[in-house]
């Protein structure tokens, strides 16, 4: 393969992603372009820390933290891999940095009552199962709860997956399968309400 078909299958994978383009524009001065890059992808980081974390109430400063970080370092961008693989990159690891945070604090803070009352509520009472099924979610550990939401909710693939927590594709298709065994066994109780 000749150096002149490298370059032009390079080119060419580049002009996939749209977002390289917006990306160009904002590296060469053009402020709206990244504005518009953030529109199209802040509901995805949205729903990511919130399904990740299960906590509403930081959502806004998490994903504002996310924004921030790829401001800064949108001018080292290297157009290697798609601009949502390395956007969800570092989309965990805000939200790593804010579990570590909430651990250290948790340590402090007595358990609230509502959070008593949830679990020992019956499950035969009303149900929301959109909610149900995202405490289930937020009952996994991170490392099969992350791999899920990109692929059952966000639509990844396998392969930009383990790009974006930097792991091996097996590794994430096990943990995903492992995640989605989980997932069954927290809702067996509910059965019956889910499959209504």
């Amino acid at each position: 393969m000749s150096l002149n078909n490298i370059q032009s299958e390079s080119e060419s994978l580049n002009t996939e992603d749209p977002d390289f383009e917006l990306i160009r524009r904002y590296n060469d001065g053009e402020d709206a372009a990244f504005e518009k890059l953030i529109n199209l992808h802040k509901d995805k980081v949205r729903n990511l820390i919130y399904l990740t974390l299960g906590d509403s109430d930081y959502v806004d400063d998490i994903s504002q933290d996310v924004f921030i970080s790829v401001f800064h370092k949108l001018k080292d961008f290297r157009f290697e891999s798609k601009f949502t693989t390395w956007l969800y990159r570092i989309t965990v690891n805000k939200c790593r940095d804010y579990l570590r945070k909430k651990r250290v604090r948790s340590i402090f803070t007595p358990i609230k009552d509502s959070e008593y009352e949830l679990s020992v509520r019956t499950h035969n009472e009303n149900m929301d199962i959109p909610r149900l099924v995202r405490k289930a979610i937020e009952k996994l550990p991170e490392k099969l709860k992350v791999p899920l939401i990109l692929r059952d909710i966000d639509g990844l693939s396998y392969k930009e997956i383990a790009d974006s927590l930097d792991c091996e594709v097996g590794t994430i298709k096990s943990r995903i399968f492992r995640a989605r065994e989980s997932l069954k066994i927290i809702l067996e109780p509910y059965h019956r309400e889910l499959s209504a």
